[in-house]
């Protein structure tokens, strides 16, 4: 098993882990790994991203079940980030287009879909 580098920042972060499920189809699990690639991901979803001040965003898969890690300054506030990020030009369609993948339903936000996780364990 590799490693992944990470960015490093000259001060503290904040970590944000959350986890959504993929619909049970290795089909569209395989078009859903496509459109996350850096040539088909939409140009304004990641430029909302970081307008909206996230510094890092990592999504791992495993079967059906994604994880993502999202780093952010430590003065972040999550809740009205997602706010103005739902907002932002294509964002909700973004969202709609990928719930064809997810056990999500159309409409649904990004903090609506992705469900925050608990640290349970930290070793420093």
């Amino acid at each position: 098993m590799e490693g992944y580098i990470v960015k490093e920042y000259h001060g503290p972060v904040k970590r944000y882990c959350q986890t959504l499920q993929l619909r049970d189809n290795p089909e569209l699990i395989a078009q859903y790994r496509d459109r996350h690639s850096r040539e088909k991901a939409w140009p304004e979803i990641l430029e909302g991203i970081r307008e909206v001040g996230i510094l890092e965003m990592e999504i791992y898969i495993r079967g059906t079940l994604l994880f993502m890690i999202v780093e952010t300054p430590v003065d972040f506030d999550w809740n009205s980030a997602m706010a103005r990020l739902a907002t932002l030009p294509r964002q909700q369609e973004w969202e709609d287009y990928m719930s064809i993948f997810q056990n999500a339903g159309a409409g649904a936000t990004s903090a609506e879909k992705w469900q925050p996780m608990e640290r349970m364990f930290h070793l420093y």
